[in-house]
């Protein structure tokens, strides 16, 4: 949905992933406005909506990119996003975009984040939503909220890999030339000072994920960055918003779904590759970051290749 003045970048990035030539058999995808026709943008080309709102009646998906300036959009589109929610549309918003759902109030009571450098405002305007300005993306099932700009390059490729699963996500982002998984949050784009930690982390990083079959520590990720644990620890949290640990189990799991998708491996085998020790712990963990079972997801996502 391009809400006038839309930000051009948000809308291009969602059309990139899920409009793109090679999705066409995935994916219909279409551009809609209030009323078709012309939508201004915020960088002064306009762009052509070929669809009004009833083309949401179709949707399966709804995204709606940032728009500018801030106001509430009509009734007739917030009216619009609120049927679109009643009947089950999966919705989400890229950036400044997330002011629109909020206005609707479709964020009242649920977490959501939007660009740092509007926090303030947001907060203000909506206090029944849980605002967190330091992540990259919120996923509260139905709806879905990013942070700014190209934190909307992230949550797309969070939606693919939830309709199609991780290895086809992946192919995805390396055809954008993009990080599959980025694991740190919109603080270090912000004004607030922050350590500089250099490439030692992400080199750290790059070692756990060689070595996530064996059992690692705080102990072992500070030693091999040459910290002490403690110092380790607050600087990996500054830069990725997450604690070492949390952020180890996720490129488990992920390493878990990859396998499921791309092997015949057994359960078993899968968990002690990726370090999460058991079947038992593998079944818990992708319960809990996918809400399925490991037979369920190699169903539903094995590569046919």
């Amino acid at each position: 949905m391009a809400l006038p003045s839309v930000v051009a970048f948000d809308l291009s990035v969602v059309a990139q992933i899920f409009g793109h030539v090679d999705e066409r058999e995935h994916y219909s995808f279409v551009v809609c406005a209030e009323r078709a026709g012309p939508v201004c943008s915020t960088t002064g080309f306009g762009i052509e909506a070929p669809a009004g709102l009833d083309a949401l009646a179709q949707a399966d998906t709804l995204v709606v990119p940032g728009f500018g300036p801030l106001d509430d959009p009509s009734d007739a589109v917030l009216d619009a996003l609120r049927a679109a929610a009643a009947r089950g549309t999966r919705i989400a918003s890229v950036c400044v975009g997330a002011f629109a759902l909020a206005a609707a109030g479709l964020l009242d009571g649920r977490g959501a984040t939007t660009h740092w450098e509007h926090a303030e405002e947001f907060r203000t305007r909506f206090p029944a939503v849980r605002l967190n300005p330091d992540v990259l993306y919120v996923d509260e099932g139905q709806v879905l909220t990013s942070a700014g700009i190209t934190a909307g390059i992230d949550l797309c490729l969070h939606l693919y890999r939830l309709d199609r699963g991780a290895a086809a996500a992946a192919e995805v982002a390396r055809r954008m030339v993009v990080a599959f998984h980025r694991p740190g949050g919109q603080a270090q784009f912000s004004h607030r000072p922050l350590p500089e930690p250099g490439a030692g982390l992400v080199r750290t990083c790059d070692w756990a994920v060689a070595e996530m079959h064996r059992p690692l520590s705080v102990h072992h990720l500070a030693r091999h960055a040459a910290m002490a644990p403690r110092t380790f620890a607050r600087l990996f949290r500054a830069e990725t918003n997450m604690t070492p640990m949390r952020w180890l189990n996720l490129q488990r799991v992920l390493e878990a779904q990859r396998l499921l998708e791309a092997t015949d491996l057994a359960v078993d085998e899968i968990a002690r590759r990726c370090g999460l020790g058991t079947a038992v712990s593998l079944r818990a963990q992708l319960a809990r970051h996918a809400g399925t079972t490991p037979s369920a997801y190699r169903a539903a996502f094995r590569s046919s290749g």
